[in-house]
């Protein structure tokens, strides 16, 4: 005679069946939690890395000056005017590169001292007319050639509301014609500029 399988009384059934309800009910509350959390953690992280970034700089830069304190023949003025123009592309280039400015093209100011490229020589002129192009700042830069090989390149960087300087260097005798005044510029406004301490 075959013994019969235990049998499990109804009741006990009904309670397990219960149990096994809620079990899989509360894992899956916890799963929604845990995906709940998550997200909030991502929302939290992008929220703290666009607070930590600062708002670009909106910065008129204007082309760059020449300061011919050389004793040698007569500049070129096509030539200078050639590379003077290069030095300007290729700084409004690495400032906007780095993030922090939003360049605004300085050359369509109505503005004498900066038709006849004579803002270096205007104290804060430049800030004011940063200001009415809707910049935050103004940038000018100078090379001063001191020879045909010898060169120095500075900048200048104002309020646009104040005319405060904010920032300025220069790069000190360096050799080059004026094929290497664009490198000579660039190297400025990194070491100077971009790679500052305070810009890490």
């Amino acid at each position: 005679m075959k013994r019969s399988a235990l049998q499990v009384p109804y009741f006990w059934r009904a309670h397990w069946s219960g149990a096994t309800v809620l079990a899989k009910v509360w894992q899956t509350g916890a799963r929604r939690q845990s995906v709940m959390a998550s997200l909030v953690s991502v929302v939290a992280l992008v929220l703290l890395q666009a607070a930590a970034t600062p708002t670009p700089i909106k910065l008129a830069i204007f082309d760059f000056e020449l300061e011919d304190t050389s004793a040698g023949t007569a500049s070129t003025v096509a030539a200078d005017t050639t590379h003077l123009k290069g030095v300007t592309n290729d700084v409004r280039q690495v400032l906007e590169q780095s993030g922090h400015y939003v360049p605004i093209d300085g050359s369509t100011a109505d503005a004498d001292a900066a038709r006849a490229h004579n803002l270096r020589d205007c104290n804060d002129c430049a800030a004011a007319i940063a200001r009415q192009l809707g910049a935050d700042q103004s940038f000018v830069g100078v090379v001063r050639r001191v020879s045909r090989t010898e060169y120095v390149v500075s900048f200048q960087i104002r309020d646009a509301r104040t005319g405060t300087v904010i920032s300025d260097g220069d790069s000190g005798l360096r050799m080059g014609a004026d094929y290497s005044w664009s490198r000579g510029a660039v190297r400025l406004i990194k070491d100077r500029l971009l790679d500052r301490p305070d810009r890490q």
